[in-house]
């Protein structure tokens, strides 16, 4: 009786507890928010307003520039965003959601761009749209006005830009390259204005340290580009200048006021003559395959693409191979189970992995300096060899530094491998009578490349496009001597792409396009095959 009397009880109590318990609350997506939940509430609230505030501080500059396409895109993305993020559900795409946008912004965005690019001749003196390039045109090409007044003026500065202060008409004008003068309170020194509040006035020290600044300020005298411009050489009187061509907006075409020579769009981003003289400013313009073409009918660059890509091919291989084969040999030696000390001596042979490779690149830069580098002063006594200065030295210290550099990698990823693999196999091969050269190359080689073949696909890549190691190191250089651009012998694809793009006076960004994208083929079929073949290793293992 008692037994079945205090079971109701404790139903009763149970049921009691079920019925005063307070529910909690279910948050977005129906989960229960306790509070841990209201913090993650809240933390959402804060981070989603901060990407807002910045989502739409870009839209008033984008709105500003004008750049209406960019803003429609930065528009949706900042709406899709908060759709993921304040609806109920959905919890995959609030996870997946910051590492897509990352994808598409520095992985996804660049390959588009760079082939949008690739066929244009986006480049040196290319770079902006015609109406950009007329009106630098009116601007930049001027030529003195005979017989035209003197203008005392003064040169100032505001947040790093040099501005140009002068009289006219009774009153003083400020104005700039960007902007026309108009008219400000100055302080005068009698019919000359001298200062203005909010600029700096600069002395003649400063005018000195600034001089090739302050010769090509050119300013214009009202916004429309005909009427001239004001420039100066000392700082201290300007002269008149006007357009040395004259732009006719209904034909498109430019006069020389001089010669009467009438430039024309020759449909190539540039206005030229009948005689195929062109000025000097242009406009970006669909190119097609030009660029691509270029890459084999230009001999001055044909030539020495070739025994760049031979270069880079070589290099990648021979890196691959000397590193894996030293990996691989100190981790046999390591693996030893009798050998004493031999975490400490693991340690030390991952110890230039621990430097960052730009760094590395540039002490052994110091080291193999042919004049008072290290290696020739201390270890050949003095000896001038011309390690970073020879062709062929160059790139054998290019291979032994990378060497030094990817040896602990590869011996890294060999140790685990080889621990990896099972002992019943190796004790089976010796009792069948082989020896300790024919288990390695039958048995143990094989097995390890099924791990490791991967691996050193990935390492190929890498060094195919090793640009630490070539710009660091050596620079590229020796240059060719046959080269009429900056290209060397130890140049590879990568470090062509970058100095076409970035370095010299003829900078290309439509032909590094192009050669980008052939890179990144190359590298794409080369994986692909490797990998393919990577299967017949595979089969080994099963």
């Amino acid at each position: 009786m008692s037994s079945s009397s205090t079971a109701p009880e404790t139903t009763g109590a149970q049921a009691g507890d079920t019925g005063t318990a307070p529910r909690r609350r279910r948050g977005l997506g129906g989960e229960r928010r306790g509070p841990d939940g209201l913090l993650g509430t809240l933390s959402k609230i804060v981070l989603l307003g901060l990407v807002d505030a910045f989502a739409v501080y870009v839209m008033f500059q984008l709105v500003a520039m004008g750049d209406w396409l960019v803003f429609g895109v930065t528009l949706a993305v900042t709406v899709l965003i908060n759709w993921i993020y304040l609806r109920r559900g959905g919890l995959p795409a609030k996870y997946l959601a910051p590492g897509v946008f990352f994808l598409a912004l520095f992985q996804v965005f660049v390959v588009v761009y760079s082939s949008y690019i690739a066929f244009t001749n986006y480049g040196g003196g290319h770079i902006s749209d015609k109406d950009h390039a007329i009106a630098a045109i009116q601007r930049e090409e001027s030529t003195r006005v005979e017989g035209s007044p003197t203008y005392p003026v003064t040169v100032l500065e505001k947040d790093g830009e040099l501005y140009m202060l002068t009289e006219r008409n009774g009153e003083a004008v400020v104005g700039n390259a960007e902007h026309p003068l108009e008219s400000v309170d100055a302080a005068m020194e009698g019919d000359r204005p001298i200062s203005v509040d909010g600029y700096q006035t600069l002395q003649f020290a400063d005018l000195l340290s600034r001089q090739d600044e302050m010769s090509s300020l050119k300013v214009p005298v009202s916004d429309n580009p005909e009427d001239g411009t004001l420039e100066t050489s000392d700082g201290s009187v300007a002269y008149a200048y006007i357009p040395t061509y004259d732009y006719d907006e209904a034909a498109d075409t430019f006069t020389n006021r001089e010669t009467g020579d009438v430039f024309r769009d020759n449909g190539q981003g540039k206005y030229a003559n009948d005689s195929g003289e062109e000025l000097r400013n242009g406009w970006r313009v669909f190119v097609g395959f030009d660029n691509f073409a270029k890459t084999v009918t230009d001999p001055d660059l044909r030539d020495p693409l070739i025994r760049v890509t031979v270069w880079t091919f070589a290099f990648a291989f021979l890196s691959v191979l000397t590193t894996f084969v030293l990996g691989l040999l100190l981790a046999i030696t390591f693996n030893k189970a009798s050998l004493r000390g031999k975490k400490v001596y693991r340690v030390m042979m991952i110890l230039p992995y621990a430097f960052p490779a730009f760094l590395s690149g540039l002490v052994w830069s110091g080291l193999l300096n042919p004049e008072f580098g290290f290696v020739n002063a201390t270890l050949f006594g003095g000896a001038h060899i011309e390690w970073l200065t020879d062709p062929w030295l160059a790139k054998f210290s290019v291979l032994l530094v990378n060497l030094w550099l990817g040896f602990p990698y590869m011996f890294l990823v060999t140790t685990g491998a080889l621990q990896s693999l099972p002992e019943d196999v190796d004790e089976a091969a010796k009792m069948d009578g082989a020896g300790a050269w024919r288990i390695f190359r039958s048995i143990k080689l094989p097995l390890l490349l099924v791990s490791v073949a991967p691996l050193l696909i990935s390492s190929f890549a890498f060094n195919f496009n090793n640009f630490n190691i070539i710009y660091m190191l050596t620079g590229g250089g020796p240059q060719f001597p046959d080269a009429s651009g900056n290209i060397g012998a130890t140049d590879i694809l990568i470090t062509v792409v970058y100095k076409t793009a970035f370095s010299g006076t003829g900078i290309d960004y439509g032909l590094a396009s192009a050669l980008s994208i052939v890179i990144f083929l190359i590298v794409a079929t080369i994986s692909a095959i490797s990998f393919n073949r990577t299967k017949a290793l595979e089969e080994i293992d099963s």
